[in-house]
């Protein structure tokens, strides 16, 4: 009973320190792509289209991703109002978390399942396991805390976090041994995101970064050219340009996506009564899910959409520059890197932009790995931003004091 007092007094002491306008906005997409997951789903799941065949009642992916949205709404609530900061930079948390990581990511090469054409689930029965999914969440944590425990020295000397780069770098191959090309591309722009933000090797970057790119389209587009990429690469590029030339092959879904978000208008044909998710489109709750909010919600929709996905991401850099610690700075931009990018990859790729990767809208797509995965981002963020508005409290507090002292 004592226990669970101190528990409620602990929620009702620091509650005042939860950023209210990032829960609710997190708590809003979850409610949006819930939505979206059952109405974009309902009718190819009855004809077995999403299932290989086998036909399953309407409610069957959005039964799933209610579960799955109720565990992240646990996971978010039990972070923000009752996990202590500390532990995340904890030795023993992060030397587990990584060493965990590892082993599920070679156990996903070994026992994975293939997925269209990526072995990047382990089946749990209840669920496909992603660990890239939980890759991401792990370079968040480790990199600032390696990076803050080397500070300041670490800014004019990179061979100081070389051996934890070297690991994580070790981590991104093993998600390219699994073929998740989308995945690596993401874990890769957090990693130099994290790097580039804490301020080391910025001008070896400036330097030489920009030669070696330009060196790398270079031989990419010969590649390109000279066929030499795999077949489903060059064909994602050569859509580029014009999917219709493409419509009846490779630009078939590519084309199908673009007529969904051309056909919504405004304010699109209502819910539920997309046209293009009856079959024309391959994903229409996962990777396409954003063309059916678009052909049913209108420009309206995909546009709120946007700017909730992006308002956690303008959070994120708000409490990067508010705090003097290094590590929630960096935490912070580790997680804004996340979902930012993500969104532009997904968004990128049904819109053609970009070639199409296959990676989820975040907090909209249906999967259990990815809502929990981005849940657990949001949650850091939620902590972080309430230890830095504890800090704030206190440092106001303490200047009240030191100011009655003088007068005294």
């Amino acid at each position: 009973m004592k226990n669970l007092r101190g528990i409620l007094r602990y929620i009702g002491k620091t509650s005042k320190f939860i950023d209210y306008p990032l829960l609710v906005t997190y708590i809003v997409l979850c409610l949006i792509g819930l939505v979206m997951v059952y109405s974009a789903s309902m009718v190819p799941a009855t004809k077995g289209t999403l299932t290989g065949g086998v036909e399953v009642a309407g409610t069957y992916f959005y039964n799933r991703q209610l579960a799955y949205v109720i565990i992240s709404f646990m996971i978010v609530f039990f972070m923000a109002f009752l996990m202590n900061v500390k532990l995340l930079s904890n030795v023993n948390v992060q030397k587990w978390m990584m060493l965990g990581i590892i082993a599920l990511l070679l156990a996903t090469l070994i026992v994975g399942k293939d997925i269209n054409g990526s072995k990047s689930w382990i089946n749990l029965g209840f669920m496909n396991l992603q660990a890239s999914e939980l890759l991401k969440i792990a370079i968040i944590l480790y990199l600032p805390f390696m990076i803050n425990k080397k500070m300041p020295r670490v800014q004019n000397n990179f061979n100081l976090i070389l051996r934890p780069f070297l690991l994580i770098m070790m981590c991104t191959f093993l998600v390219l041994l699994q073929k998740d090309v989308g995945q690596t591309l993401l874990i890769l722009i957090i990693l130099f995101s994290i790097i580039l933000y804490s301020g080391i090797g910025v001008s070896k970057v400036l330097r030489y970064g920009i030669p070696t790119i330009l060196a790398f389209l270079v031989v990419f587009i010969i590649a390109l050219l000279g066929g030499f990429l795999p077949t489903y690469l060059t064909a994602r590029f050569s859509i580029l340009t014009n999917p219709f030339q493409y419509e009846s092959g490779t630009g078939y879904h590519i084309s199908n996506s673009l007529l969904a978000i051309g056909n919504g208008g405004i304010f699109g044909r209502g819910l539920g009564n997309s046209i293009l998710k009856l079959g024309y489109l391959p994903e229409p709750h996962t990777d396409f899910i954003f063309a059916v909010i678009c052909e049913e919600l209108g420009l309206i929709g995909g546009l709120l959409v946007i700017c909730l996905e992006f308002f956690i991401v303008y959070r994120a850099f708000q409490f990067a520059t508010k705090t003097t610690s290094y590590f929630y700075k960096l935490v912070c931009v580790g997680i804004a890197a996340y979902i930012g990018s993500q969104t532009f990859v997904n968004l990128g790729g049904i819109s053609a932009t970009i070639p199409l990767t296959g990676v989820p809208l975040p907090f909209i797509s249906y999967g259990g790995s990815s809502i929990i995965s981005l849940s657990i981002a949001l949650g850091l963020l939620l902590i972080v931003g309430k230890q830095i508005k504890i800090d704030q409290h206190r440092k106001k507090q303490q200047k009240k004091i030191d100011i009655k002292r003088r007068y005294n």
